[in-house]
């Protein structure tokens, strides 16, 4: 049998045409089968043997042409889109490579057992461009550019020193902007309303002149069960995953490389402009205030600041093997924390660390009774706001994930992350969430 990629010449136009006449071959045998919930297991047989040597063609092409592609879409590196709008101009440019608009959209209206798996090819598409170097870097400092949204708000907030966003409230007080999520009815499970806006806050905090630092803490909760409570997060919303409205390029991969990365490492400023030298990250020093729980993508926020402090009674957790994804850069930065030993205790056997634990002093950096949490993390936010301090955490974030280390993780992460998000076995275990009603 022939290789379906034995027919790649090395030339971009040819093999382009090559994908796009494969792929339209594909879409219409699966379009033939009944509905994804409707298929026979011979008939979802049958869709994945069409959709497999596509696969292996489209990875193919980006071994051959992905630097081409990616140069094509960004004109030449001299655009900075971010995931959908990359991968959306890709899918115009080079049908065939990822999905078009019209498919996405469909799609993206299932619930999470009844879709085709179109995040897969996304996962395949940013895993090699991250993997390179040249187009990693640049999608990566792309990603760590403000967004609109935070660009439009910045007066508002300048002028008011505060800021409504839905799930996310901004406070300024002196130098230091207080952040509360604050998705109070499903203890600030993180949704993709949740992970916008909260991106967005940090966008707002590190742009604002006048602020110097910046604090993290969960409001206090409506939902029934810690009503009146404050909670920092009990991680992905599952009933938004079974529902499928947990979007991979704005939360699963996004996330990863927008948000968090502008915790950890700042805005990147490097836009030509002879005012950002020589300082191309703008960051600023993050701590966070755990009251109650730090749960799966909670607990990956503590891995990005700079300072922990935590309620006595809190516990902080990443149930991978529960959930059945990758906990988004979890695995990397807690390795670095915690060892090898201790990070599969938590990451695959559920290992629930509490604030009392002696483990915990590798998480959090102080441990106080609940009344002082938020007096506690106002002082340590006061004494990180220094020159000194921001210059000094940029070096020990060199020294403890550098870029090239974090590129190639995430290059890894997007496939893998794509690949779970559609397995049987994750599909499963959130059906049986929703069933219970679990929030995140």
């Amino acid at each position: 049998m022939t290789s379906p990629t034995a027919r790649l010449s090395g030339v971009l136009a040819a093999d382009a045409g090559l994908l796009r006449e494969r792929a339209a071959d594909c879409d219409e045998r699966v379009a033939a089968l009944p509905p994804k919930p409707e298929r026979t297991p011979e008939e979802q047989a049958a869709a994945d043997a069409a959709q497999r040597p596509v696969r292996a063609l489209r990875a193919e092409f980006l071994r051959h042409h992905g630097r081409a592609v990616h140069d094509e879409v960004t004109a030449g590196r001299t655009l900075r889109p971010r995931l959908a709008e990359l991968a959306t101009a890709a899918a115009e440019r080079f049908p065939g490579l990822v999905p078009n608009r019209s498919r996405l959209a469909a799609e993206e209206a299932l619930p999470q057992a009844h879709k085709e798996g179109l995040a897969i090819d996304h996962g395949m598409f940013f895993r090699q461009l991250l993997a390179d170097p040249v187009t990693g870097g640049h999608l990566l400092d792309s990603m760590r550019a403000p967004t609109a949204r935070a660009q439009e708000l910045l007066p508002e907030f300048a002028r008011t020193g505060e800021l409504d966003l839905g799930t996310v409230r901004v406070a300024r007080d002196g130098a230091t902007a207080h952040v509360t999520l604050a998705n109070t009815d499903c203890l600030n499970a993180e949704t993709n309303e949740l992970a916008t806006d909260l991106e967005t806050a940090v966008d707002v905090v590190l742009l604002d002149d006048t602020v110097e630092a910046g604090v993290l803490r969960g409001a206090q909760m409506s939902h029934p069960r810690y009503a009146g409570k404050r909670v920092f997060s009990a991680g992905i919303n599952l009933k938004h995953l079974h529902a499928g409205r947990i979007s991979y390029l704005g939360f699963l991969l996004g996330r990863e490389l927008g948000l968090l990365s502008k915790v950890r490492r700042g805005l990147w400023c490097g836009d030509g402009s002879p005012d950002a030298w020589p300082h191309l990250d703008l960051a600023k020093p993050w701590v966070a205030a755990v009251d109650t729980f730090a749960i799966g993508g909670g607990m990956q926020i503590l891995l990005a600041v700079d300072h922990v402090v935590a309620e006595e009674d809190a516990y902080f957790s990443l149930p991978a093997a529960q959930e059945g994804i990758v906990p988004g850069m979890g695995n990397l930065r807690l390795t670095a924390l915690f060892g090898g030993r201790l990070t599969r205790q938590v990451i695959l056997g559920g290992r629930r660390i509490d604030a009392r634990d002696p483990a915990a002093a590798l998480v959090s950096d102080e441990v106080v009774a609940a009344e002082r949490v938020g007096a506690a993390a106002a002082v340590a936010a006061e004494r990180l706001a220094s020159p000194a301090v921001a210059v000094n955490r940029r070096m020990i974030d060199l020294a403890e994930e550098p870029p090239d280390r974090f590129r190639a993780y995430a290059a890894e992460f997007a496939l893998a992350q794509a690949l779970r998000l559609h397995s049987a076995d994750v599909l499963s275990k959130v059906s049986r969430f929703s069933l219970a009603g679990r929030a995140g």
